[in-house]
């Protein structure tokens, strides 16, 4: 029984068939950041520019939407940060505190996780060395192993047995099998012989299955999958329904905002990007929309009290990332040359982003000190020793001069985790 991935695939949309992003929305998302310019500005006065700024209440109210979302429709749920989408460890401390397990993806972050006294930890993600697996082993306590392939349940097995220990696990189905989807988990035509096979292993306790599905601007894909995988447990051995625990439906939820681009997001702007053109930056920005978490919840709720309840009696587990981060961190930076009244540089560089995120991806740029709900055009690009060290191509302000701060809101999901170290030097982190 394969699963065939739906063809409206949200990726697939071009700019053009995008809706505007409507001004009502834009602009109470900037004046939010506007009226707490203070806090914002107060950080430069003891840091040097440019800086993340991260505001862990943030990450409290939005990991308490989330739950308080879920489990008005599934009570017995749980939830583990994703930590790749933002690993900073003061983000996983704060939200282990408000009551969420931690998902992670490689030895260092399950390290990270036991450092920090984590006592509900996931371990997902393919290619598991060893040496991580062995780490998980001897915290069989803490961790639960999501397992990727045939070959590393037999290589949990052979560590497990050294370690003299029985580890907990799930095993990831694939929800695409075609293309560079496929590195993730088995084939769901594999379940049951993984189930058998893992029944041999008497060190590792099979009792879990995941999937995951990835830029959820809707829930359809996740319910889609839900269904899918309804009918197929229904189709399974007693035995293995019977032993099920739980089910991980992961995480790819989209922030509220959705998605915004520049108008030149698309096939043109690669053609300009060749050409080495000017982008159009006279258009209005495209909105990729999003449904409410709450949506999400209430979606995905139903489709598992449709399709998973009636065959199996399971908790249902949940791996939020992008969505409880991506509004807990910003960047501040401040310019540092201009060029004329539509380009300036700034003392910040994208190697703190990791990758050329603002090419595409429309996000405010806000003139701190010279406030105003006005958006002006302006290359707004960094000091990097490359063309596409871009921030924006305009900003919100009265005017724009040398010296001025600007800030760069929502950077917290997979911005921090990609930072890298070309050229200048990673900005420090301020918790306020």
């Amino acid at each position: 029984m394969t699963y065939v991935t739906p063809e409206n695939d949200d990726t697939s949309i071009h700019t053009e068939e995008m809706p505007f992003l409507p001004p009502e929305e834009l602009i109470p998302f900037v004046e939010h950041y506007f009226r707490r310019r203070e806090a914002y500005l107060q950080q430069l006065k003891n840091h040097p520019s440019f800086l993340y700024v991260l505001e862990p209440n943030v990450l409290i109210e939005r990991a308490d939407q989330f739950r308080t979302a879920f489990r008005s429709v599934l009570p017995d749920s749980a939830f583990y940060y994703a930590v790749k989408s933002n690993n900073h460890p003061e983000v996983a401390r704060t939200l282990l505190k408000a009551g969420f397990g931690l998902d992670v993806s490689s030895g260092l972050e399950l390290q990270m996780a036991l450092d920090l006294n984590a006592k509900e930890i996931i371990f997902s993600g393919p290619g598991k060395t060893p040496g991580e697996l062995q780490l998980a082993a001897r915290n069989s306590d803490r961790v639960t192993v999501l397992l990727d392939s045939f070959n590393e349940l037999h290589r949990l097995e052979t560590v497990a047995e050294s370690t003299k220990t029985r580890v907990n696990a799930g095993v990831r189905l694939t929800t695409n099998p075609n293309g560079l989807w496929r590195k993730f988990g088995i084939l769901p035509d594999q379940l049951i012989e993984f189930w058998q096979t893992a029944r041999t292993c008497s060190h590792v306790s099979l009792n879990g299955i995941q999937f995951h599905t990835s830029w959820n601007l809707t829930a359809t894909a996740q319910t889609d999958y839900i269904g899918f995988l309804g009918k197929l447990l229904s189709e399974m051995p007693d035995n293995l329904k019977e032993n099920l625990t739980f089910i991980d439906v992961g995480g790819g939820y989209w922030p509220k905002q959705g998605e915004w681009l520049h108008p030149s997001t698309g096939p043109q702007a690669m053609l300009q990007k060749m050409d080495k053109r000017t982008p159009d930056v006279s258009k209005a920005h495209h909105q990729c929309p999003a449904e409410p978490i709450e949506v999400f919840a209430q979606k995905i709720g139903q489709a598992i009290q449709r399709h998973i309840f009636p065959v199996t009696a399971c908790r249902i587990f949940f791996e939020p990332g992008r969505w409880i981060c991506n509004d807990s961190m910003h960047l501040l930076m401040t310019v540092v040359d201009q060029k004329g009244t539509d380009l300036v540089i700034t003392d910040a560089g994208t190697n703190a982003i990791g990758w050329e995120r603002f090419e595409t991806d429309y996000f405010p740029v806000l003139n701190l000190t010279r406030p105003a709900l006005t958006e002006k055009p302006c290359y707004i690009l960094g000091s990097l020793c490359t063309p596409h060290d871009v921030w924006g191509y305009s900003y919100f302000g009265q005017d724009i001069r040398v010296g001025d701060v600007l800030m760069i809101p929502t950077q917290g999901a997979y911005t921090y985790s990609l930072r890298q170290n070309f050229i200048k030097p990673i900005p420090e982190v301020v918790i306020i």
